[in-house]
């Protein structure tokens, strides 16, 4: 049998889990959270330049997913300044940092799939 389904469940912070898949999936998986990391892997950036990025994301969307990225430990939060109005940047931890190879991997995965049987459209 394979290590990630050795035993009858898995836990991670708390949480149990039937394998490895269902873990990362929880941690990464869902319609914004992959896209999120994408745009934090180059650089640190506000809340406002990730909605910038991703326009289709509303807000409430955006930063429920924020927050559950920052509990799971994947994105770092960072507040600066006391009284408003203050500046809040995000960046990928350390942890999240090993998520990156994964992120290329669907990046170029996605690419393949648009060439073969899509297309980009640019907005004109």
């Amino acid at each position: 049998m394979k290590t990630e389904c050795i035993g009858d469940h898995i836990k991670l912070n708390g949480k149990l889990y039937p394998c490895t898949v269902s873990l990362t999936m929880d941690l990464v998986g869902g319609k914004w959270k992959a896209v999120i990391l994408y745009h934090l892997k180059e650089e640190p950036k506000r809340y406002n330049e990730l909605r910038k990025e991703m326009p289709s994301a509303t807000e409430m969307t955006l930063s429920l997913q924020l927050k559950q990225l920052e509990k799971d430990g994947l994105v770092a939060r960072k507040v600066y300044g006391k009284k408003p109005p203050i500046k809040v940047v995000y960046s990928l931890t350390d942890f999240g940092k090993t998520f990156i190879p994964v992120l290329e991997a669907i990046t170029a995965w996605g690419n393949q799939a648009v060439k073969e049987k899509g297309e980009f459209i640019t907005a004109g």
